[in-house]
C-alpha cells in the first residue's frame, strides 16, 4: 500500500532535515528518503568530526553535532525516515500528486517532492584488485561503523585524504598495529593531521609506506595479507587482519538524472522564489540546486528550505494566503513546536 504524504524529501542531510523544520512550522508533515543507512548526508559520511564555523549563532560545532541538533530541532514534527534506500522512480500520478518508488519497493503518493540530495548519493571508489569483492564488510571496509571492530587487530589503511588520516589517528590506539599506505607523499589531508601522523610514525606507534596494493591473499574467506608495489618496483608482502580503503567517495546523481529535470553538471536548475524545478511540484535545495549567484553553503540551503516550504504550503492550499508568523510570538507556532503553555 502506498504511503500518502504532503511532502517527500529526498535526502536527509542538513538541508533535508531543516526542510522538515520549515515545513513543520507551516503544519506540513514530511517523509524523508536517503540512500545512506543514517541521517546526516555528507556531514555524517565524509567529515563527522570536522569543525563548522559558519552556522549563525553557533561559533563552532562539529558536523555531527550540527546533525544531532537538527534532529533534535525537528522532533516536534515527527518526521518519518526511510533510510538505506534510493528513490528509483518519480512520475506524475495526477495533476496534484507524484508516485515515488524506492529501491526497497516502498511507494509514496506525494503532493510535493523536495530534492535535498547534496551532490547525489555517495559511492566509494573501490580497490580494483582480484578477490576484494568477496571480502567487503568482512575484512575489507570502505567505511567504519564500529571502531572497536578493529581493537587488537593488525590493520592497513589505504588513502591519503582526510578520511584515511582521520581513521588512522582514531584507530591507532585500538589496533595492535597500523600501517598507512598511499601512492605518494603528497597528501590531501589537513596539514595538522599529516603532522600528527608523522609524529606517531617517529614514535613508532604507526607505520607509513608509499605504494599501491598489487594483490591480496585470502583463504576460506579470511584475509591473510596484501602485496604492496613500492616506487622502486619492489613488492613487499604485509600480513594483516583487516584492510580499510579510503580512496574517496564519488557523488552519483543516479536515477535523479532520469526524472526529466533541467540538469547541468549534476546540478538541478531552480528559480529563486520557490526553488521549484522545471517540473511543477518538484523542488531542489542545497548543493544539488543551482541558480544565478548560487553559493554552496549550508546557510544558503537553509534559506532555500524556508522559501520552498512557503511555496509548498501555497501549492497545497491554492488561493489561500500564507501568513508569515514568528516563532517568538505566534501561538500556532508554539503549539506546533510543543512549547505552548
Amino acid at each position: 500500500m502506498a504511503i500518502s504524504t504532503d511532502a517527500l524529501i529526498v535526502g536527509a542531510g542538513p538541508c533535508g532535515l531543516f526542510q522538515v523544520f520549515e515545513l513543520g512550522l507551516l503544519g506540513i508533515n514530511a517523509h524523508l528518503v536517503d540512500a545512506l543507512p543514517v541521517i546526516g548526508g555528507q556531514c555524517a559520511e565524509l567529515y563527522p568530526d570536522k569543525p563548522i564555523y559558519d552556522i549563525p549563532a553557533i561559533p563552532v560545532c562539529s558536523a555531527m553535532e550540527l546533525v544531532d541538533n537538527l534532529r533534535k530541532q525537528i522532533e516536534p514534527f515527527h518526521p518519518e525516515f526511510h533510510l538505506d534506500q534510493q528513490v528509483t522512480h518519480v512520475s506524475a500520478l495526477n495533476d496534484e500528486e507524484f508516485v515515488v518508488r524506492t529501491s526497497t519497493d516502498t511507494e509514496f503518493h506525494a503532493k510535493s517532492v523536495i530534492i535535498a540530495g547534496g551532490v547525489g548519493s555517495f559511492q566509494p571508489q573501490l580497490l580494483r584488485t582480484d578477490g576484494v569483492a568477496e571480502l567487503v564488510d568482512k575484512h575489507v571496509f570502505y567505511r567504519v561503523v564500529d571502531p572497536d571492530r578493529f581493537k587488537d587487530k593488525d590493520i592497513v589503511i589505504l588513502g591519503g585524504g582526510d578520511s584515511a588520516f582521520d581513521w588512522a589517528l582514531e584507530l591507532v590506539e585500538r589496533a595492535k598495529s597500523l600501517l598507512l599506505v598511499h601512492r605518494s607523499e603528497n597528501f590531501r589531508a589537513a596539514d595538522a593531521s599529516v603532522q600528527q601522523m608523522r609524529s606517531l610514525q617517529v614514535k613508532g606507534d604507526l607505520n607509513f609506506m608509499v605504494g599501491n596494493v598489487s594483490a591480496i591473499s585470502a583463504s576460506n574467506g579470511t584475509l591473510n595479507g596484501i602485496d604492496i608495489l613500492k616506487p622502486d618496483r619492489e613488492v613487499q608482502h604485509v600480513p594483516l587482519d583487516d584492510l580499510l580503503v579510503f580512496f574517496g567517495l564519488s557523488p552519483k546523481l543516479g536515477p535523479i538524472a532520469e526524472w526529466g529535470l533541467d540538469i547541468t553538471r549534476n546540478q538541478i536548475h531552480t528559480d529563486t522564489e520557490k526553488f521549484e524545478t522545471n517540473v511543477p511540484g518538484i523542488y531542489a535545495i542545497g548543493d544539488i540546486a543551482t541558480y544565478p549567484g548560487k553559493k554552496k553553503l549550508i546557510l544558503s540551503g537553509f534559506h532555500e528550505a524556508a522559501l520552498a516550504a512557503f511555496a509548498i504550503k501555497e501549492r497545497l492550499n491554492p488561493g489561500q494566503k500564507v501568513h508569515l508568523q514568528y516563532t517568538t510570538t505566534s501561538p500556532i507556532m508554539h503549539e506546533r513546536l510543543g512549547v505552548a503553555e
